[in-house]
């Protein structure tokens, strides 16, 4: 049974830290391409970070660009989000999916691509 499932999420003041966490199973994960994604309410799914799990390719978007930082460690199946300095923008629910056969950049910018697995989502809000 394929499944992602993300945590991590939460409730955090304007500047502070969340590492989300995106553990894959079911497939083969070294093949894919895992991507973090969001959406707030009334906006448009986002692409925000993506990492090809076969040579470890990343793509960032300009939005969180020196903020964010993605990871895997490819023993635990698992991709990683490391949020620093969150700002109330970035509140959205943050969704991982999965994709084979894509480079990470088109992972992130391409709504046209095919994700073949998603995760629940997990939601993360940024307020004081």
């Amino acid at each position: 049974q394929v499944q992602l499932v993300e945590s991590g999420g939460g409730l955090v003041q304007p500047g502070g830290s969340l590492r989300l966490s995106c553990a894959a199973s079911g497939f083969t994960f070294y093949k894919y391409v895992i991507g973090w994604f969001r959406q707030a309410p009334g906006k448009e799914r986002e692409g925000v970070s993506c990492i090809s799990s076969s040579d470890g390719s990343t793509y960032v978007a300009d939005s969180v660009k020196g903020r964010f930082t993605i990871s895997k460690d490819s023993a635990k199946n698992t991709v990683y989000l490391q949020m620093n300095s969150l700002k109330p923008e970035d509140t959205a629910v943050y969704y991982c999916a999965a994709a084979p056969l894509a480079t990470s950049r088109a992972m992130c910018t391409n709504p046209g691509l095919n994700k073949n697995y998603w995760g629940q989502g997990t939601q993360v809000t940024v307020s004081s």
